[in-house]
């Protein structure tokens, strides 16, 4: 029998239950109040859990806040593939991906903000900013696989013109003058820029 096949024992399964709940307990404040207003010892509480368990799962509030929005974040990114892989035009293709990122990171504008913040000046060595990092490098590797289809992307080039569009989506969703606009104009922003870029 494989390891991938061997039951959690006890012990892990209780692991991933604290987990879970620490992941909805956060997921529930931050969105409820925003990251700013939500102490760690309510999260703990509503957890069912204590501070000292709570900081065996992440050391710090931007740590809950990765831990949280990199499930969601990975949830985004796979339903933009998955809508991906059924539209047609490069363009369309790569707003597929990028459409559910935003909205997700427009769920709480504030904590989204922080997150992008987060990710982007975070401890790469920390595991939820790693894991960040990881969906980051999935998001781009989606779009290039789009860009490299389109026979106008220079052969070789759609790795590097993904990594730009991924800058652009990443720095209009964290700019200060987006913080009020509702997420189609944000989208639509975001395409526009996109546009400008692609062959």
């Amino acid at each position: 029998m494989s390891i991938a096949g061997t039951p959690l024992g006890r012990r892990e399964r209780n692991k991933q239950a604290k987990l879970d709940r620490v992941i909805t307990a956060a997921s529930e404040l931050f969105a409820e109040h925003g990251i700013d207003e939500v102490t760690t010892q309510q999260i703990a509480d509503r957890a069912d859990i204590g501070t000292g368990t709570l900081f065996l799962y992440a050391k710090s509030k931007a740590e809950l806040l990765l831990l949280v929005q990199n499930v969601h974040y990975a949830e985004a990114l796979e339903r933009g593939r998955a809508e991906a892989a059924e539209t047609r035009g490069t363009l369309d293709a790569v707003m597929a991906i990028v459409r559910p990122i935003v909205e997700c990171n427009r769920t709480q504008v504030e904590n989204g903000r922080v997150y992008l913040r987060e990710v982007a000046f975070g401890d790469p060595a920390q595991p939820r900013h790693a894991e960040a990092l990881a969906i980051v490098g999935s998001t781009q590797e989606a779009i290039a696989e789009i860009l490299g289809r389109d026979e106008r992307v220079v052969v070789g080039s759609a790795e590097t013109l993904a990594r730009v569009v991924s800058a652009i989506m990443f720095l209009t969703m964290a700019s200060s003058p987006t913080t009020g606009l509702g997420t189609d104009d944000v989208v639509q922003d975001i395409r526009q820029q996109i546009n400008a870029v692609l062959p």
